[in-house]
C-alpha cells in the first residue's frame, strides 16, 4: 500500500492511493521552489503577490462544494462542516491578500544620533516546508500558505498521508490562481525526505502542525541544521465555569466547544472545571445534550484514530473513572462521551483525549480551578465562564496558555493569533503576527 491514501472512515473503502515522492522529485521540488523565490519573489510587488492571493481565495469558494466532499472522503468531516472550513480558509487568504501591504509596509526608525535615516524593510527569507495536519486540511494550509506567499517565500507542503486528494487540489487553486511553478508546490515526502529537506540549505524554515513526537523530531533536525520552526503541537485546553447566568446556554457553549469535528481539534474544550454549586446542574444538563449528538455524529479520521482513542477511555474507565456513551463504537464511529471522577493518578488525566469524550471535573474555589487549569503539560487554549468581569479578568491572567476566550467559543477569527506555549508548541499563526514568523525584518541605515 503506498503511504499515500485516500480511506474514507465511513466505509473503511480504499478510494485511490497516491505515489510517495521519488528522491528526484524532492530534488526538483526544491530545486524549483528556491529558483521561484530567486527569480520571481524577488521581482514581484507586495501587491503583484496579493492579488494573485484574492484570487486564491474565490477559487476556494467557488470550488467549496467539490473541496468538502473531498475531506469528507479523507477524513470524514461532514458537508456542513466541511464548508464552514473552506468558507475560513478562503477568508483568511482573503484577509492576507488585503492587509499585507499594511503589514508589510517600511517601518521608519527614528536616530538617536547621528545623520540620515534608517528604516526596517519587511522581506521574505527563502523556501519554506510546511508539514500538516488531516483534522482541518484546507484551513492548516491557509493560516501558513496564505501570509508567506504574500511576503514572498516559496512553500513546499507535505500533507498528512490520508488527505493526498485535498493537497492536489491546493496546489491546483495556487497554479490556477496566477502562481509561477515552485511558488506553491505540494509534495507527497516520506519522513525521511522532510528530514533530508530541513537539512538542505536552500530551505529556511518548517512550520508543523500535529503531534508532540512529530514537532520534536523535527524541531531536533531544524535546530542541527539552525533553521527557523513554527510548531503547533496538541492541546488539553480547560473550560472554566465560575458562574453562570444561563445554564443552558453555557452547556450549548460547551458542547459546541468540544464537540466540532467529532472533538477532533487541537484546541477545542477538553477538560470542563466546574465550580461545585455548578457542578450537578452542569453535568446534568451537559451529558443530555451530549447524548442528543449522538445520531448526527462523524466518524472519526480513521478506524486506528478510534482504537487509540478507546484505550485512552478504557484505561481510564479502569483506573476508577465513570463513564456516559451515547451510543457503542462501531468502527471509525466513536459514541460521544463524558467522563467523570478521573483521577490525577490515571493516565488519561495528563493526555490529550483527541475526539468525542469530555472530562468534567468539580473544584471548590477560583484558585483551585486555576491550579487544575495549570495542572498539564500544554497550553493552547482556555475557556473562562463567569459573570464577574473583574474575576474573568483575574483568572484569565493566571491562565497558562497562548489564548484565553471569556464567555465564548469557536471565536477564532482571521485577525487573532493562534499559538500556544509549553508542550503545545511555540509561534503564532493568523493575524499579522502569523506574517512576521518567516521574516527578514531588514535593516536599512543610510548615513
Amino acid at each position: 500500500m503506498s503511504l499515500y491514501a485516500v480511506v474514507d472512515p465511513a466505509t473503511g473503502e480504499t478510494v485511490r492511493e497516491y505515489p510517495t515522492a521519488t528522491d528526484a522529485q524532492i530534488e526538483e521540488a526544491i530545486t524549483t521552489a528556491d529558483q521561484t523565490y530567486q527569480q520571481w519573489s524577488k521581482n514581484t510587488t507586495v501587491a503583484q503577490r496579493a492579488a494573485l492571493m484574492k484570487r486564491v481565495a474565490e477559487l476556494h469558494t467557488e470550488r467549496r462544494d467539490r473541496l468538502a466532499e473531498i475531506i469528507q472522503r479523507e477524513m470524514g468531516k461532514s458537508i456542513e462542516e466541511g464548508l464552514g472550513e473552506v468558507d475560513f480558509s478562503a477568508a483568511i487568504f482573503e484577509y492576507f491578500a488585503d492587509n499585507a501591504e499594511s503589514f508589510l509596509a517600511d517601518e521608519p526608525i527614528e536616530l538617536l544620533a547621528g545623520e540620515g535615516s534608517a528604516v526596517i524593510r519587511r522581506l521574505g527569507i527563502g523556501t519554506l516546508l510546511g508539514i500538516m495536519p488531516w483534522n482541518f486540511p484546507f484551513y492548516q494550509v491557509a493560516r501558513f500558505a496564505g501570509p508567506n506567499l504574500c511576503l514572498g517565500n516559496t512553500i513546499l507542503l507535505k500533507h498528512a498521508p490520508q488527505c493526498p486528494e485535498s493537497a492536489a487540489a491546493i496546489e491546483e487553486i495556487f497554479l490556477d490562481a496566477g502562481f509561477p511553478k515552485g511558488a506553491y508546490a505540494n509534495i507527497y515526502a516520506t519522513n525521511e525526505q522532510c528530514a533530508s529537506l530541513i537539512a538542505d540549505p536552500r530551505l529556511q524554515g518548517v512550520s508543523l502542525t500535529g503531534s508532540e513526537r512529530a514537532g520534536a523530531a523535527v524541531a531536533e533536525v531544524a535546530g542541527r541544521n539552525l533553521k527557523k520552526v513554527v510548531l503547533e503541537l496538541g492541546g488539553s485546553d480547560p473550560f472554566i465555569l465560575l458562574s453562570t447566568k444561563d445554564m443552558d446556554a453555557t452547556v450549548e457553549s460547551a458542547v459546541a466547544g468540544r464537540y466540532d469535528n467529532a472533538g477532533q481539534a487541537c484546541n477545542a474544550a477538553k477538560r470542563f472545571i466546574v465550580a461545585a454549586d455548578l457542578y450537578d446542574e452542569f453535568l446534568a444538563k451537559f451529558t443530555a445534550k451530549v447524548g442528543e449528538l449522538a445520531d448526527g455524529m462523524s466518524p472519526l479520521s480513521s478506524l486506528v484514530a478510534a482504537e487509540n482513542l478507546g484505550r485512552q477511555v478504557d484505561q481510564a474507565v479502569a483506573a476508577g473513572a465513570s463513564l456516559v456513551a451515547a451510543g457503542e463504537r462501531n468502527g471509525a464511529f466513536f459514541p460521544p462521551c463524558v467522563l467523570t471522577g478521573v483521577s490525577p493518578e490515571s493516565p488519561s488525566y495528563r493526555e490529550e483525549l483527541f475526539g468525542p469524550v469530555a472530562t468534567v471535573f468539580k473544584v471548590g474555589s477560583e484558585d483551585a480551578a486555576v491550579d487544575m487549569a495549570n495542572d498539564t503539560a500544554f497550553g493552547l487554549g482556555s475557556y473562562i465562564f463567569t459573570t464577574d468581569p473583574e474575576q474573568a479578568k483575574r483568572v484569565a491572567d493566571k491562565i497558562d496558555a497562548g489564548m484565553v476566550y471569556i464567555n465564548c467559543v469557536a471565536a477564532d477569527g482571521v485577525e487573532l493569533p493562534f499559538g500556544g506555549i509549553k508542550r503545545s508548541g511555540f509561534g503564532r499563526e493568523l493575524s499579522r503576527y502569523g506574517i512576521e514568523e518567516f521574516m527578514n525584518k531588514k535593516l536599512i541605515r543610510i548615513g
